[in-house]
């Protein structure tokens, strides 16, 4: 196996595909545009879903890209081995072009030649057929042409070689996943690539949209059949360089060197402490991204999106206790965070003072809320042993831990300190209910889905280009937006303002839409590069590298943007456009809920 650092294997994996035709397009932001379904881009090919369903792309029919992705669904796994909430997804991507065949001749050569993982030690799962749809024997052959035996190929259900539908329909297909065998021995006669034992590890997932889930529950076949792949640059790393854990690796060596250079202390319990190093590590690199996102608009707060930030930095901040960690520390790591990556994502270094800002702000309100939490527990152990007792409730202790945020371990150390114990059985059957009450509640904003390109989403995507341009007319040039989210019943528009708009101000910008709307001007879509649109006037919004092909979407004299999303073809589609909500959606941005009529 050769030893790649993550700038290495990025390079070797796109250069290889640009070999084979396709062009190397630009990662999108970690916040994603106008889909309600999720609250960060949690896969590569979320970007690409307009070209998934058929539009053509700027950049042609095979594309190749490195995707920033966070997935916070296991959070709470996150400190053992190899969860991560922020990692780099590598990707390929066939929009009607290429199918099986090639994915999987390539898939072969990239890891066998290219990355000299040995092919005695490649094992493949494929779909076995379900539902009425027959075993992905094209699959099977083509895998056994690359000269694997039958014996390191292993169909599986549903539940394992199955991609989509996103929602109840649309684009969904099977898929074949690569495993390294690690060596490791196996755990029973049943141990197979899938397994959680730790001998097989998953390296890449090539998925073939094939087919189309209608709404009578029938699969029908693509008119356009796309390949979409995905290859995590940590776990790769990870295993091309036979380190036991992605935190042991170059990626992760100078943040957990910082950590361990601002630690003054070590806790007892080494599990403990390896644990709280691996959450500070990856919940700082996480929120770090989201804060220099060059499309911004995600601060700590309370709600959807903010709200995942929050408990990222709050995590971190609890155990950094555990470390000894003086306030300040987020920043700190932060810096350290943009000197490994801003090479490659300019963004770290441009947004890190105002990254700092924010992390700093969170750090001293939730340290502060942390020293009540510890106040609270000193009550209660007072009032423990006034009244003869010596046991912590599991009621008691997950309230610590809920509404003060206060980690459980941290009320068994302070317990044990005090000679008292915790009923932790208490406390988990407690956090299994809040638990199963959070998911049930989250489940519709958590999915991960297809976007939205109905007919109202259509004609509210169209209506934040005229707003956008409305707010430059009326406010000035100031007025740039920092992010967008739209559903079917309202779109929400975030923009850099220092103060709140004035009633007249909103009138303003409402009549100016609208007027524009009655106009019946023409939606036109040009394909050029960004250095031409911004020659043109047109704004840009987004991170795309110069070179690339984008679409510049013109409204008249009045619009122009390059953007990838739906628009209408005139603006007399769009209906009546009405502002229902202006307020502050955190320091120097302003926040507009509008709907269409």
């Amino acid at each position: 196996m050769k030893q790649l650092t993550a700038d290495e294997l990025r390079e070797t994996y796109l250069g290889f595909f640009e070999e084979k035709g396709h062009a190397r397009i630009s990662g999108a932001s970690v916040i994603p545009d106008n889909d309600p379904t999720v609250l960060f881009t949690t896969a590569g090919m979320h970007p690409l879903v307009p070209y998934l369903l058929g539009q053509p792309h700027p950049a042609g029919r095979r594309l190749t890209d490195v995707q920033k992705c966070i997935r916070t669904g296991d959070i709470d796994a996150v400190g053992d081995s190899a969860h991560l909430t922020f990692f780099e997804m590598l990707g390929n991507w066939s929009l009607g072009d290429y199918f099986k065949k090639e994915a999987i001749a390539w898939s072969f050569e990239f890891l066998t030649q290219r990355l000299g993982f040995d092919a005695k030690d490649l094992y493949v799962t494929v779909f076995a057929g379900e539902d009425g749809i027959p075993k992905d024997d094209e699959a099977i052959a083509l895998w056994k042409e690359q000269g694997l035996p039958d014996s390191h190929i292993f169909p599986l259900p549903r539940e394992d070689n199955w991609w989509g539908p996103a929602g109840e329909t649309g684009p969904c297909g099977p898929d074949t996943e690569m495993f390294i065998d690690t060596g490791k021995p196996a755990c029973g006669h049943e141990c197979r690539p899938g397994c959680h034992c730790g001998k097989f590890i998953e390296i890449w997932n090539n998925v073939f949209m094939q087919f189309n889930k209608t709404a009578e529950g029938k699969y029908e076949p693509l008119a356009q059949k796309n390949v979409d792949t995905g290859m995590g640059v940590e776990r790769t790393v990870c295993m091309l360089t036979g380190k036991p854990t992605v935190f042991d690796t170059e990626i992760f060596a100078p943040i957990m060197a910082k950590i361990a250079e601002l630690s003054t202390k070590t806790p007892d319990d080494k599990d403990l402490d390896i644990k709280a190093r691996r959450i500070i590590a990856d919940h700082m690199r996480t929120a770090t991204f989201i804060l220099c996102d060059p499309k911004g608009g995600v601060k700590p707060g309370n709600i959807g999106a903010n709200y995942v930030l929050r408990r990222l930095i709050r995590r971190a901040v609890r155990y950094s206790r555990f470390l000894g960690m003086a306030e300040g520390f987020t920043g700190e790591i932060a810096k350290v965070i943009s000197a490994k990556y801003s090479h490659f994502y300019p963004e770290l270094a441009e947004h890190l003072e105002q990254c700092i800002a924010d992390l700093d702000a969170e750090e001293k309100r939730f340290n502060q809320t942390l020293d009540k939490g510890e106040a609270m527990f000193n009550k209660v152990a007072e009032q423990l042993k006034a009244h003869g007792q010596n046991q912590i409730s599991g009621k008691t202790a997950f309230k610590l831990y809920d509404t003060f945020g206060f980690p459980f371990e941290m009320t068994c150390e302070l317990a044990e300190q005090n000679n008292l114990t915790v009923d932790k059985d208490g406390f988990e059957e407690a956090n299994r209910k809040h638990q199963e009450l959070s998911r049930t509640t989250s489940a519709g904003s958590f999915k991960a889905g297809l976007q939205d390109h109905s007919e109202i989403v259509t004609r509210m995507h169209t209506a934040t280009h005229l707003l956008h341009a409305a707010l430059h007319k009326v406010l000035g040039e100031g007025a740039n937006q920092k992010g967008s989210n739209i559903t079917p019943e309202r779109l929400r528009f975030d923009f850099t303002w220092p103060e709140k708009m004035t009633p007249e101000q909103i009138k303003a910008v409402e009549d100016l839409v609208n007027e524009k709307i009655q106009e019946a001007i023409p939606v036109e879509k040009t394909m050029t590069t960004v250095e031409e649109a911004k020659k043109l006037g047109a704004m840009a919004l987004f991170s795309s590298k110069y070179g690339e092909q984008v679409s510049m979407y013109t409204i008249g004299d009045f619009s122009r943007e390059i953007c990838g999303g739906p628009h209408v073809a005139n603006t007399a589609e769009v209906g009546k456009f009405k502002i229902v909500k202006e307020q502050s959606s955190s320091a120097g941005v302003r926040r507009i809920k509008a709907v269409v009529e």
